[in-house]
């Protein structure tokens, strides 16, 4: 029986170890924490593949230069000297044209319409979580705001997908929490969400009930190469099989940068918290300025926001909690917004061509899965199913062509 190791416990790292198994391969799964314990755990747990675009656009030029020095724009990145940083931020920035945009929205529209297919599969299959329709509500202070966030969609569905949007005349029927003073609100349809850390536990219990080992708590100091890969754990453990995958987020290049993958991975941070809501919200709501998505969580409502570009081990920085709470005052009534559970950051891994990073490395039997950006929840259950079949067979589907980590 063939063997393999996946570093990292996460949405795309639990699908990988999922779709091995289903080739018939002995999986180990390594991680820091334990499932779920990154960014797959905070986050919206939107799967919206009609909004998995890429994050550069025509307006970075218009806000990356405040992003700099406002603390409390939805995109921000320290003003400090940090080289890399800076190079990233460079690439990042030049990649905000229509031509680069529409090059990259081609590139992932083929994996984003398999995405909700893989989730099914998945469910279908013994991981005991659930998915759920939309409809997604999505908010806009000014009427004149309306515009970009169509035209955005208008590309999607130019590219291959569908996008449903109709404006709401009572949108206070969907979620009465909504503030009178929005200007205008719509409907996006064709869309599901999840609760992110049950779903992704659901799918380590469905991993460990078909006989994979898990040892988490181990940090991964090395991957080494001489014959079989063998991973090597900060306490000294050693772990040998067939091949291995490298899914650790924005930790990645840790640990791949020696197999050859050169693209820049930088730690877009999200931050989320709960509240309670009466009567609970049942909807995703979005407001697309404000950078602000929402969704049901547990009998609570979600609110997750900002793009913070701060290294993936730092600590939550409460100014950008604040932050979210005071955009969200005007948004919402009857929220508490003063009594909030679960206060959290997570560490996404962003490129600057928003492309993912999936597959083969210069190393034989050493792989990659990471890059998603903020789009590792949506994508996470298709990319482990064409990894594991590069992987098993040496084919690489045109889902994922585009997406090779030595690019």
């Amino acid at each position: 029986m063939k063997s393999s190791i996946v570093i990292g416990a996460g949405m795309v790292g639990l699908s990988t170890a999922w779709h091995l198994q289903e080739h018939g391969v002995e999986v180990t799964v390594i991680d820091q924490g334990g499932v779920a314990a990154g960014s797959s755990w905070g986050n919206a747990g939107w799967l919206t593949p009609g909004m998995t675009m890429p994050l550069a656009d025509t307006s970075v030029w218009t806000y990356g230069p405040g992003s700099l020095v406002n603390p409390n724009a939805p995109l921000h990145v320290p003003f400090r000297p940090d080289p890399k940083l800076w190079e990233f931020f460079a690439r990042f920035v030049s990649h905000g044209t229509q031509k680069a945009w529409d090059r990259t929205m081609s590139a992932l529209t083929p994996i984003d319409r398999v995405a909700l297919d893989a989730f099914d599969e998945l469910t279908g299959n013994g991981v005991d979580a659930w998915t759920r329709e939309g409809p997604f509500v999505v908010g806009f202070e000014k009427e004149k705001q309306v515009g970009g966030f169509i035209e955005e969609l208008k590309h999607v569905a130019a590219h291959g997908q569908e996008v449903p949007l109709e404006r709401l005349s009572d949108p206070r029927s969907l979620v009465p929490q909504l503030s009178d003073s929005l200007e205008a609100v719509y409907r996006l349809d064709g869309q599901r969400f999840i609760e992110p850390g049950p779903f992704v536990r659901a799918l380590g219990d469905a991993v460990r009930e078909r006989g994979a080992t898990f040892a988490f708590g181990l940090p991964v100091t090395s991957v080494e190469v001489a014959g079989k890969p063998t991973v090597t754990t900060a306490h000294g453990q050693r772990y040998t099989a067939d091949s291995v995958v490298i899914a650790t987020g924005a930790w990645l290049p840790r640990l791949a940068r020696r197999f050859g993958v050169r693209t820049l991975v930088e730690a877009g941070r999200g931050y989320s918290f709960t509240v309670a809501s009466e009567p609970p919200i049942e909807y995703p709501v979005y407001f697309p300025s404000r950078r602000i998505a929402c969704t049901p969580y547990q009998g609570r409502f979600r609110i997750a926001g900002t793009m913070e570009f701060r290294g993936p081990d730092e600590p939550l920085q409460a100014g950008r909690i604040d932050s979210i709470i005071r955009t969200s005052r005007g948004l919402f009534t009857g929220l508490d917004l003063d009594a909030r559970e679960n206060e959290w950051v997570g560490s996404r891994p962003v490129t600057p061509d928003g492309l993912p990073l999936i597959g083969a490395t210069n190393t034989p039997g050493v792989f990659v899965a990471g890059g998603h950006g903020m789009w590792g929840i949506v994508l996470g259950p298709a990319t482990g199913r064409f990894l594991a079949e590069q992987m098993l067979t040496g084919r690489v589907a045109p889902e994922i062509v585009p997406f090779n980590p030595l690019r």
